[in-house]
């Protein structure tokens, strides 16, 4: 089916309906991001043969699963990350805090392979417990992970990884676990946007216990609850 658009237009005056053959390359890049927010920040550390440490966000990030606990980042193109992780396949997530915008945003350039973001952005390098490559030490929480698999389709480098140790701050512990107030988490939006986390609510999981014998459409579902 022919998409509805070829490109992206300044106004809509009918839904959007395109696949990435429709528009260009940069424009449906444009669309996925400002689709899929906010996006959590993989700040991924590696090492190299040469023993030089790396460190680059990527906002393509997140867990998948758990159990065991699994994690994994996309990379658009071959970069320094990756090649490193082919050799030594080794890494740390380390988690983004909205103080950390600057310094994270910095080790995206594109620094040459021998040269180290950490030193660079003015970071500290901490060892790890399970893993070679460094911490963040300015980050508040860590993800030490072990490359399970690399899956390369033409220029999208996907890195699937075992999750083998955590690492969180007690300046973001509170009441036996993570307080994302504390944490602070960076969300990413789409070209150079980045948000804080807004209102926080909670809502129980339905129970099929509870739903048995119900007319479909007409049963009870848990509401919204607010948190102060």
């Amino acid at each position: 089916m022919a998409g509805s658009h070829t490109a992206p237009p300044e106004t809509l005056d009918r839904d959007l309906d395109v696949g990435p053959e429709d528009f260009r390359e940069r424009d449906f890049y444009q669309l996925m991001t400002g689709m899929v927010i906010p996006r959590p920040i993989g700040w991924i550390s590696t090492i190299s043969e040469q023993g030089v440490p790396n460190v680059s966000p990527y906002s393509y990030f997140n867990l998948m699963g758990s159990d065991p606990f699994y994690c994994a980042f996309g990379s658009t193109g071959e970069k320094d990350n990756v090649s490193n992780l082919r050799k030594i396949p080794e890494f740390v997530v380390n988690i983004v805090s909205m103080d950390l915008i600057e310094q994270m945003n910095f080790s995206s350039g594109d620094f040459p392979h021998e040269e180290s973001e950490f030193e660079w952005a003015g970071l500290t390098t901490v060892p790890s417990a399970k893993v070679r490559p460094p911490r963040v030490g300015e980050a508040k929480a860590h993800l030490e992970c072990k490359v399970m698999q690399i899956v390369d389709d033409n220029n999208t480098h996907i890195v699937l990884a075992r999750i083998v140790h955590a690492h969180v701050s007690k300046a973001v512990w509170k009441n036996g676990r993570i307080d994302p107030r504390l944490l602070d988490p960076a969300c990413r939006l789409s070209g150079s946007a980045y948000a804080q986390l807004g209102e926080i609510v909670n809502v129980a999981r339905p129970a099929w216990a509870d739903l048995k014998g119900t007319p479909k459409g007409t049963a009870k579902m848990p509401r919204i609850v607010r948190r102060k």
